[in-house]
């Protein structure tokens, strides 16, 4: 099989879970993998799709993901079913990924849109790509980061160390890195360094 270069054509599910100071970043990478050419559909946990926060209004945030992608949200666990067995994406990107959803995915809890649609799509051995946003990654977290990091075709957006002097245990991803990181993660590979 040849190596992918492009992103072009490129079918991917982006998942957001409730990180929501991290929205406008996702979105950001939403708009840039759009205009590389890949054709997006977004998916919503439970409280990414219905909690309002100081960082917008769960209408507000269900609108923008339509508007970049083009395509309605997947924000239920039966419209997330279908995921693997249609063969809906090439590549699913978990961004942002809350330490709670990066737990489930860890234990096999699968009880959110967001872990159905990994559990589905990963049952045909492609790729999923986890942008992680926590500020439990360097605590209780860490074991779950451990334990993804083993799990074949699952892969990670480099992250980093977001404010080591207020929240010493937080890390979030390199959101600039996704297209980067998809196009490795398509490949088999896991994109270096991932601790920055």
């Amino acid at each position: 099989m040849s190596e992918i270069t492009s992103l072009e054509g490129i079918k991917i599910g982006v998942a957001m879970c409730g990180s929501f100071c991290t929205f406008s970043k996702a979105f950001e990478q939403m708009i840039k993998l759009k205009a590389a050419g890949a054709e997006l559909t977004p998916i919503m946990s439970y409280h990414a799709a219905t909690l309002d926060t100081r960082f917008g209004t769960a209408e507000e945030n269900i609108m923008t993901a339509e508007n970049i992608c083009g395509r309605g949200v997947i924000n239920t666990i039966p419209l997330a079913e279908p995921v693997g067995p249609k063969k809906m994406f090439d590549l699913l990107i978990v961004c942002p990924c809350t330490g709670n959803t990066m737990a489930k995915l860890a234990a096999g809890i699968t009880d959110t849109p967001v872990t159905m649609a990994v559990k589905s799509h990963l049952r045909n051995g492609r790729p999923v790509l986890i942008a992680t946003a926590t500020n439990d990654a360097l605590s209780a977290s860490a074991k779950n980061i451990g334990t993804l990091l083993n799990i074949k075709n699952i892969y990670f957006v480099p992250f980093k160390q977001d404010d080591f002097v207020k929240k010493p245990r937080s890390a979030v991803a390199d959101f600039s890195m996704i297209p980067e990181a998809a196009k490795a993660a398509l490949n088999g590979r896991q994109l270096q360094p991932i601790l920055a």
